[in-house]
């Protein structure tokens, strides 16, 4: 419990006094419930503080990390970080092509600019993409 407490008061200590939470979300662990009794109860934070214990519910990272680390799982065993360092961040690369997150440091549209970001990216040859992209445009200029 006293982790727990050292926890809930290092996060209340970091909030402005006008951005205090009126809810706290937190797993099942019942060492949250029993540090924030406490805290409540010597002042450390309001006393109509909302205590949830939600299973999933706790924060938007987890939520938003469960995809990933699904991902991660069959390929557990890196045999060092700097692998396992690269397959993360092609991993988090590729998520974020796919939420949408990257179109404004796209140079071409479409697959195409994807590639080329991907192969700036990791520093693999970009010439293909390169290349491949002004073949296209030029022939739609000829052909215009």
């Amino acid at each position: 419990m006293e982790q727990a407490r050292r926890f809930l008061g290092k996060a209340m200590k970091k909030q402005k006094s006008w951005d205090l939470p009126s809810t706290i979300n937190t797993d099942k662990n019942a060492a949250y419930g029993a540090a924030l009794t406490s805290m409540k109860d010597s002042g450390k934070c309001e006393a109509d503080i909302e205590h949830r214990q939600v299973k999933y519910l706790n924060n938007r990272l987890e939520a938003d990390h469960g995809k990933l680390k699904r991902l991660i799982k069959p390929v557990r065993g890196f045999k060092s970080m700097k692998t396992a360092y690269a397959t993360i961040k092609g991993f988090e690369v590729m998520r974020m092509f796919r939420k949408g997150q990257m179109r404004h440091w796209q140079l071409f549209p479409g697959v195409k600019g994807e590639v080329y970001l991907v192969e700036k990216q990791f520093g693999l040859d970009s010439q293909n993409a390169y290349s491949e992209f002004w073949k296209t445009l030029m022939a739609e200029f000829e052909a215009a």
